[in-house]
């Protein structure tokens, strides 16, 4: 913290004070002392049980009734105890499990066991933890374990007994008081939309509960206008919760239909925003691109939500508001991130890539960047949220952002973006059928005295893209003799690359699966292949390489480069050997 101005320590300091108070009402209302608190009379009986939209594997439920739970790259094996009494093998391990959403695997298999499996281990939990757990408690898990409960009620309540049917509501009432009465304390972001979710499928599940769905319904609309920006893209910035927040909003909105009950305007506004958003971040083989937070793209989760959406739009090409710009031109398609990192309360996944890209061809994907791994994140969070591990240029080998380092407060706030670019310009045109986009940022500004602009040219064909790299000193100058000034652009390629460096050392050879080969050129500059990492393949981190360009920006304050497919490289070799201008 003593390296931010004074503003910033402020700031940060409020944002402790603030998350650390939400903490203790939340810890609080959680406390098995305070349980008078949520006593209400127990209602009668559900009224609807929501669709879920996620894939169940029926192979699993064997394994669960086995004695084998694994989630998150772990495995608990029970033994003939319950889960619930045993210790966690991860924190990941426990917020999967603790939200009940494999309870999808035992509704797919769609056997009787399946069913009593079900019910014995909802009984466990809520007497062995139904009245406070550190982990199970925390309001995120609350709400997903609410909405499965709900989703899942069929599975769970067939052939239950009158007991065993008011035990859990009883259970499902109490959880919902809990999130109600913690509601305004709950973290900003993702977590506060799915509490209200949450609270709104229990209003219109749960008889006798109108008052709960109007405060859940003025609550849902207040964070959907907030968090959903005009483009259709989360606040967070985070391609995956696009596919998370839908999953969710498309039962609830057949939820409020089954009601007959309207649903909010900006349920609705926010699920049309949001749909053509989800094709904007997709490359040709239906990946999503790797921008702040996004892993492996869920192919089962993506493909039901995308059914839904009846009117196909196409995705814009300019989504200003959530800060990303897609390029497309025949077969090859590129996307950059030309945006500030989001406001600190929601940028605890936030990466600093800004003007990084990725660039495909067809079903091919070319240049990435290294992605969030599904298994083991908190391993790799901070190697993957740096600029280097992004298609991007670093300076000194830092990132373009500051992340929290202090370990007192990320107990606290995790570890957001404290710093990072703040004056990020962007100007999209285009030159005689070719899309250009130039775009600059001054992360690098106040520690070394830099501003990084880049230029993207996308050829009407979609068979080249050139760029150009540029640095300057903040006021338009040339930088200082006194600022340290060594740079590294990189350029992550897909592990399905074979990449090999040609004798002259200025260009890359890039073979593709299906005989395609492209030819990375960068005119006057030493380019080296260096080793790196693919982070979300299924399964685990895979080996990939990196084009590298390094120098000193003094004596090499621009550097243009290219990506060309191999037949028109070979086409254009010997015709034009000058270094381009790329004007908008």
């Amino acid at each position: 913290m003593s390296r931010g101005n004074p503003p910033e320590r402020v700031r940060l300091a409020l944002t402790v004070v603030r998350h650390g108070w939400r903490r203790f009402l939340t810890r609080l209302a959680s406390n098995p002392n305070y349980r008078w608190r949520f006593r209400v009379k127990v209602p009668e009986r559900l009224l609807i049980a929501p669709q879920d939209l996620r894939t169940g594997d029926p192979t699993l439920a064997s394994e669960f009734y086995a004695g084998r739970f694994a989630f998150c790259g772990k495995v608990l094996m029970t033994e003939g105890h319950s889960p619930f009494e045993l210790a966690a093998p991860s924190r990941e391990w426990s917020d999967a499990f603790l939200s009940f959403s494999w309870l999808r695997h035992l509704r797919s298999a769609g056997t009787s066991i399946a069913k009593v499996n079900a019910r014995a281990l909802v009984a466990d939990w809520i007497t062995l933890q139904g009245t406070y757990h550190p982990v199970g408690w925390q309001p995120e898990i609350v709400a997903r374990r609410v909405i499965c409960w709900l989703t899942q009620a069929p599975l769970i309540l067939e052939g239950a007994d009158h007991l065993f049917y008011r035990k859990f509501l009883r259970s499902l009432t109490r959880q919902v008081r809990f999130l109600r009465a913690c509601y305004p304390d709950i973290r900003d972001g993702y977590p506060r939309l799915l509490t209200a979710i949450a609270l709104c499928f229990a209003g219109l599940c749960v008889s006798g509960e109108q008052r709960l769905l109007k405060f859940a319904s003025r609550k849902l609309e207040e964070e959907l206008n907030r968090q959903v920006l005009p483009d259709g893209g989360h606040i967070s910035r985070n391609p995956a919760a696009l596919i998370e927040i839908l999953i969710d909003l498309l039962p609830l909105r057949q939820s409020f239909e089954a009601r007959s009950v309207p649903p909010p305007p900006a349920l609705l506004n926010a699920i049309d925003r949001m749909m053509p958003m989800l094709r904007f971040f997709r490359h040709g083989d239906g990946a999503f691109a790797l921008f702040n937070g996004m892993g492996a793209t869920p192919g089962d989760m993506l493909a039901t939500v995308l059914a839904y959406d009846d009117a196909r739009g196409s995705p814009v090409a300019n989504a200003a508001h959530s800060g990303y710009q897609r390029m497309e031109a025949g077969s090859c398609l590129v996307i950059a991130d030309t945006g500030r990192p989001p406001m600190m309360s929601v940028s605890q996944e936030a990466h600093a890539g800004c003007l990084s890209f990725e660039l495909s061809h067809a079903r091919n994907r070319i240049v990435i960047n290294c992605g969030m791994p599904t298994m083991n994140r908190d391993t790799w969070r901070q190697a993957a949220r740096a600029t280097a591990a992004h298609s991007t240029v670093t300076f000194n080998n830092e990132s373009s952002c500051r992340f929290l380092a202090s370990d007192a407060y990320k107990k606290l706030l995790g570890a957001p973006v404290i710093d990072g670019p703040k004056d990020v310009k962007v100007v999209r045109g285009d030159r005689d059928g070719s899309i250009v986009v130039r775009a600059s940022h001054d992360g690098y500004g106040p520690r070394y005295s830099v501003v990084h602009q880049r230029s993207w040219r996308l050829a009407q064909d979609g068979t080249r893209l050139d760029g150009e790299d540029v640095f300057f000193a903040p006021d338009g100058g040339d930088i200082p003799k006194k600022a340290k000034d060594a740079f590294a652009i990189r350029f992550h390629l897909h592990p399905n690359v074979k990449a090999s460096r040609r004798t002259d050392g200025e260009s890359v050879l890039l073979a593709l699966p299906g005989s395609e080969s492209w030819l990375f050129n960068a005119p006057g500059a030493v380019v080296e292949l260096e080793e790196s990492v693919f982070l979300p393949a299924t399964d685990g981190p895979r080996r990939s390489e990196q084009i590298v360009i390094s120098g000193q920006a003094r004596g090499m304050p621009r550097v243009v480069w290219s990506f060309v497919r191999a037949s028109k490289a070979a086409r254009e070799r010997g015709e034009n050997s000058s270094v381009p201008e790329l004007p908008l």
